[in-house]
């Protein structure tokens, strides 16, 4: 059965190209399901499909002590979508590394919601976003520590870069707490390349594109640095340098 077509009414769905989802939908309704048993760990590196409409979606259920990294690349021409459910029981823990880059009338956004239901459960978001042209790139991210995950430790950093007046970020982290003993914390940013640093780099003999490019590179490719699959490795560091030189 097709989950209802959603809409702009609700929050998860607020910045959605809807538009462009509506034809597609019935392929894409249903989330996968992953569960991580106690004790086990996971890695999925996640690439464009090439396709103008994309739409992933992951529910987990991590065990006790469990480990899960995923590393997401987004960059749909026209609208791409990834949402991540998470719930961590004790001990368990969950790293999300992901990038929006986009331009022209392309919307890429990610929607997160990580919940702590055991005691000392660990989660790092990391989100950077490269937007030109008149590209929307959106992070909404939602952390919930149940009322018996003392000890939980969860982090979420959203950054985007603006390449050009028209392009647009949105940024929504998000912690709701019923714990009294955490250590959580969420920080957002936007802004644009740093003419000094341009001024540098092009002072270092590099032409303004170059620069340009070479900024762009430091701002996401670090992503990528704790992929442990090495083809995995280069397939995705290789993608996200071609996605830079078409927004730079």
């Amino acid at each position: 059965m097709t989950a209802p077509f959603p809409t702009r009414k609700q929050e998860e769905w607020r910045y959605a190209d809807l538009d462009a989802l509506k034809p597609v939908w019935d392929q894409f309704a249903e989330p996968r399901t992953l569960t991580i048993a106690a004790g086990e760990s996971a890695e999925e590196v996640w690439l464009p499909s090439g396709d103008d409409v994309q739409l992933k979606r992951l529910a987990i259920a991590l065990g006790a002590g469990a480990d899960a990294r995923i590393f997401v690349l987004n960059t749909a021409p026209v609208y791409g979508r990834v949402e991540i459910e998470v719930s961590l029981e004790a001990d368990a823990n969950f790293e999300l590394f992901a990038a929006n880059i986009g331009d022209g009338q392309s919307t890429n956004e990610i929607v997160t919601n990580v919940r702590h239901l055991g005691e000392r459960g660990r989660s790092r978001q990391t989100v950077r976003s490269v937007l030109g042209g008149k590209g929307v790139g959106s992070y909404l991210g939602k952390v919930e520590v149940a009322r018996g995950a003392q000890r939980t430790d969860g982090e979420q950093s959203v950054k985007a870069m603006l390449l050009d007046r028209g392009a647009t970020a949105n940024c929504k982290p998000e912690l709701e707490i019923y714990a009294d003993d955490v250590k959580c914390a969420h920080g957002a940013s936007v802004g644009e390349l740093d003419p000094m640093q341009m001024f540098y780099a092009q002072s270092r003999g590099l032409d303004p594109a170059s620069a340009r490019a070479l900024l762009l590179e430091g701002f996401v490719m670090g992503l990528w640095d704790n992929v442990k699959n090495a083809a995995q490795h280069e397939a995705i560091c290789c993608a996200a340098r071609d996605a830079l030189r078409r927004v730079a």
